[in-house]
C-alpha cells in the first residue's frame, strides 16, 4: 500500500521546489537569451548576452571582487572561527568568551552594512579614532577607493560570519570522541601536535561543509555591498549578485541581466561540486 502511492506523498513537495526553484530558473535561461527591457514581449538574441560578458570592464571588475570575496570570506571567518573554538572549548567559562563574537550574527546583512558604512566614512567613528589617538591612517577613504573598499567589506562580513563558523567548530568539538584525544594525550601529545594529528582530522567532515558553506555565500554576497556602497564608487566594489541586480532592476537590462544570473548560477554550482568532490576523494584515499 505504502509503495503504491510513494509517488503521492513526493508529488507536493516536488510541485513545491519545482515552482519556486526550476520554473524561476528555466524563465531566467530563457530570458538571458532574449533582449528584453520589462515591457512588450522579449526579443530572441541567441548568444548576445554572453558575448557581451566578455567585453563588459564592469563586470571584470565583478569578477576580480567576488575571487576576492571567496578567498577573504573562506579564510577569515572560517579560519578565525576555529581559532577562537579551539581556544574558548573546555576551559571554564568558555560559552561566555564565546558570546561577543556570536552577536554580530544575529545583526542583518543590512543592518551591518548600515552600521559600518557610517563608520568607515571618510569623517566617520574609524577615522576619528585614529586620528584623536595619534595613529596613522586617520584621513582613511575605506569605501571610496577599489579594491580597498572590497577588502573593508570583506573584514566587515568577516566579523559576522565568524560567530556562526565558531559555534559549528564548537559542536564539531563536542562531538568529538573522548578516546582517542585521551590515548595521544598518554602517548605525550599535547597543544599544536594535539590538535594537528588527532583533532584536525576528526573534525575534517564537518570543515569540509564549513567551507562549503562559506563558498557559495562568498559568491552570491550581495545585500552588504549594496547597502555599504552600492557597488561604488564608479562600480569599483561590485560583485557579480551586484552587478546582476543593478542591470536588471536599475539598467531595465533584463536579457544581460539574467545571462549573469545564469553565469553566477552555474559557477556557484560548478564551484561547489569541484570542491566537494575534492573532499571526498581526499577523504576516501
Amino acid at each position: 500500500m505504502h509503495g503504491r502511492f510513494r509517488h503521492a506523498y513526493l508529488t507536493p513537495a516536488v510541485l513545491f521546489v519545482a515552482v519556486l526553484i526550476y520554473l524561476p530558473f528555466l524563465w531566467t535561461a530563457y530570458l538571458s537569451l532574449t533582449s528584453y527591457d520589462g515591457l512588450g514581449s522579449p526579443k530572441f538574441t541567441g548568444l548576445d548576452n554572453y558575448r557581451r560578458l566578455f567585453q563588459d570592464e564592469a563586470l571584470l571588475t565583478s569578477v576580480r571582487n567576488t575571487l576576492l570575496w571567496v578567498a577573504g570570506t573562506t579564510v577569515l571567518p572560517v579560519g578565525l572561527g576555529l581559532l577562537v573554538a579551539v581556544l574558548s572549548y573546555n576551559i571554564k567559562g568558555g560559552a561566555w568568551y564565546r558570546l561577543p563574537f556570536l552577536i554580530p550574527y544575529a545583526m542583518s546583512g543590512a543592518g551591518l552594512g548600515l552600521i559600518w558604512g557610517f563608520i568607515l566614512q571618510p569623517d566617520g567613528m574609524a577615522n576619528q579614532v585614529l586620528t584623536f589617538l595619534g595613529m596613522p591612517g586617520g584621513h582613511t577613504e575605506f569605501l571610496q577607493d577599489g579594491p580597498r573598499n572590497t577588502l573593508a567589506m570583506i573584514v566587515v562580513w568577516a566579523w559576522q560570519q565568524l560567530g556562526v563558523n565558531m559555534l559549528l567548530f564548537v559542536v564539531g568539538l563536542q562531538s568529538i570522541p573522548r578516546a582517542p584525544i585521551e590515548a595521544a594525550r598518554i602517548d605525550g601529545a599535547s597543544g599544536w601536535q594535539l590538535f594537528r594529528h588527532v583533532i584536525w582530522p576528526l573534525m575534517r567532515p564537518l570543515t569540509t561543509v564549513v567551507f562549503g558553506l562559506a563558498l557559495v555565500a562568498s559568491l552570491k554576497t550581495f545585500d552588504i555591498v549594496w547597502v555599504m556602497t552600492q557597488g561604488g564608487p564608479g562600480r569599483t566594489s561590485e560583485t557579480l549578485a551586484v552587478t546582476m541586480y543593478r542591470q536588471v532592476f536599475v539598467a531595465d537590462e533584463y536579457g544581460y541581466g539574467s545571462a549573469i544570473a545564469v553565469a553566477l548560477t552555474t559557477v556557484t554550482g560548478l564551484a561547489s561540486y569541484v570542491y566537494l568532490r575534492h573532499q571526498l576523494a581526499r577523504e576516501g584515499s
